[in-house]
C-alpha cells in the first residue's frame, strides 16, 4: 500500500513530521515503513527555506526502493533553465529573465553546482506519471492524449534529453501543450477584457479548471479550482466545452498537487479524484494514506502544520 505526499518545496522538516506520523522511521540513513512505500508527487525545489534537507530525504527513500517519485513542473523548469538550447547558443530553454530567476533562487542558494549538477540528473530520470495497479499519479492532470503523445516522445528522444526538453520547452513545438496539460494542468481563457490576479500576484486572464468534471452547465467561477479569485459567472463557452475530457467516475483513482488549494480541511474534488497539495502557507504539507480502495475517503488525509 503507498502513502502519497504532496508538494514538499524544501520544507523539509514538515516532511519528517509527516513521514514520522505516517508510521516511516529512520534507519542507516533513510526513511522506510515495513509493509508500505511512499509516493512523492514532485515539486521538491525551490520555495522552502531546506531545500537540501528534504532532497536528502526524498532521493535516498527512492533509491533505497522505499518510496516511487514523479517529477513535478519546477523540476522541468529547473532542468530547462540550465540546459543550453542547441538551437540558440549562448540561450537557455527556460529564458533567465527576473521571473525564472526568482523562482529558482532559493534552490540556486541552497545547492552547491556539484549537489545541483547531481539533483537535476536525478531528476531527469523521474517518470512524468505513474499508472499503477489500483491508482494513477501525476503532478496536475490525467489526460490519456497527452499522456500517450509524450510516452511516445519519451521513447522517440530517449527519455527526458535535451531534444525532448527543447519539443516540451518551446511555445510552438510537438510537446509544450502536452506536456504543459500534464505538469501545470489543463486552462480555460476568460472571455475578453477580464482577468484576475493569481496568489502571487500575477495578472491572469486563464483559469485552471476543475478537469476532472465536465464544464457543461457550469460557470467559469464554478470550472476553476480557484474559484474565489474569479471575477465571471458567465456560462462556460462552448470551445471550452468541446474541448474538455472528463475524468471517469469509473477510473482508478488518481492522485495530484500542484494547484496549491487553501489550508481549509484537505477534502477530496471527487469520489475518485483527490489533490495533496494544500500549502498556500509554508509549512502545510498533505498526505493520504492509500489502502487500496477505489472509493477514496476524507478520513484518509494526513497532514502537518508548521509552527
Amino acid at each position: 500500500m503507498y502513502d502519497l505526499i504532496g508538494d514538499i518545496h524544501g520544507n523539509a522538516d514538515e516532511l519528517i513530521r509527516l513521514l514520522e506520523a505516517l508510521g516511516y522511521e529512520k534507519a542507516q540513513g533513510v526513511y522506510r515503513h515495513p509493509e508500505r512505500k511512499v509516493i512523492f508527487l514532485g515539486d521538491f525545489i525551490d520555495r522552502g527555506p531546506k531545500i537540501r534537507e528534504a532532497l536528502e530525504v526524498v532521493r535516498p527513500m527512492v533509491e533505497a526502493g522505499h518510496a516511487l517519485a514523479i517529477m513535478g513542473n519546477h523540476e522541468l523548469n529547473a532542468l530547462a533553465y540550465y540546459t543550453e538550447d542547441p538551437e540558440e547558443p549562448g540561450q537557455y530553454l527556460r529564458r533567465r529573465n527576473p521571473k525564472n530567476d526568482k523562482q529558482i533562487r532559493k534552490t540556486v542558494e541552497q545547492l552547491n553546482p556539484q549537489e545541483l549538477r547531481s539533483y537535476l540528473e536525478w531528476c531527469r530520470t523521474l517518470p512524468l506519471w505513474l499508472d499503477l495497479k489500483g491508482l494513477r499519479v501525476i503532478h496536475a492532470c490525467w489526460d490519456e492524449v497527452a499522456i500517450a503523445q509524450i510516452a511516445a516522445a519519451l521513447e522517440e528522444h530517449g527519455g527526458v534529453t535535451t531534444s525532448f526538453l527543447r519539443s516540451a520547452c518551446r511555445k510552438g513545438n510537438a510537446l509544450f501543450h502536452p506536456v504543459e496539460v500534464i505538469l501545470k494542468g489543463r486552462e480555460a481563457k476568460l472571455p475578453d477584457g477580464l482577468s484576475f490576479h493569481d496568489s502571487g500576484g500575477n495578472v491572469r486572464t486563464e483559469i485552471r479548471t476543475r478537469w476532472y468534471l465536465s464544464p457543461r452547465g457550469q460557470t467559469y467561477r464554478t470550472y476553476a479550482l480557484h474559484s474565489e479569485a474569479i471575477p465571471c459567472d458567465l456560462t462556460i463557452d462552448e470551445s471550452v466545452i468541446q474541448a474538455a475530457t472528463s475524468y471517469p467516475t469509473t477510473a482508478k483513482p488518481v492522485f495530484f498537487g500542484h494547484y496549491w488549494l487553501s489550508d481549509k480541511r484537505p477534502e477530496l474534488l471527487a469520489e475518485n479524484v483527490a489533490c495533496i497539495d494544500y500549502g498556500q502557507t509554508r509549512g502545510f504539507l498533505c498526505g493520504y494514506r492509500w489502502n487500496g480502495e477505489q472509493t477514496l475517503s476524507n478520513a484518509n488525509f494526513v497532514w502537518v502544520q508548521g509552527d
